[in-house]
């Protein structure tokens, strides 16, 4: 039941388009609703987290997921990357969750990757120490999610059928 609420959920969250409408939103309130205004967050914090269950250290990869996506946020504004690479991370993290297991530290350098991918797109959407905070405590409050739902080949096909979607 938990697997059908989660899939219906994703369904009824707005699609990414690097989430327009945002450009004058600040503040903690912005920070904490914008990871739950796209499609690309859900899935990919929620994925991350699921995966993160497959792993000897659960909690090691949402922590360094939730630490580079800071990094990222706070890279200069010259290195920013397009939307299809975070959709393809929202196609990857599914066939990762779907079908590959990863050592440790094969698992943590891909998280690593994705979160710097994340940070940069969305953290420049969002001005401010207030702003960041809640963006970063929701994606945190996502991974958290995912972690505790588990790990489910039958998710990660969803995950990433999505991921490659938002790719067409």
């Amino acid at each position: 039941m938990r697997k059908i609420l989660f899939f219906a959920l994703c369904c009824v969250v707005l699609p990414a388009v690097a989430h327009p409408g945002h450009a004058d939103a600040s503040g903690l309130a912005a920070g904490l609703l914008h990871p739950f205004m796209g499609l690309d967050h859900v899935l990919a914090m929620v994925g991350i987290g699921m995966w993160s269950r497959r792993q000897e250290e659960p909690l090691a990869l949402p922590l360094v997921f939730v630490a580079m996506m800071a990094i990222g946020a706070m890279a200069p504004g010259g290195f920013v990357v397009a939307n299809s690479s975070i959709a393809a991370s929202v196609a990857a993290t599914g066939v990762l969750l779907a079908a590959v297991r990863l050592p440790q530290w094969g698992a943590v350098a891909v998280v690593a990757a994705f979160a710097l991918l994340h940070g940069q797109v969305h953290g420049h959407e969002l001005p401010g120490v207030a702003s960041a905070s809640g963006y970063l405590l929701a994606s945190a409050a996502l991974l958290a999610a995912g972690l505790a739902i588990g790990k489910s080949r039958v998710t990660g096909v969803a995950i990433a059928c999505a991921g490659f979607w938002m790719l067409a």
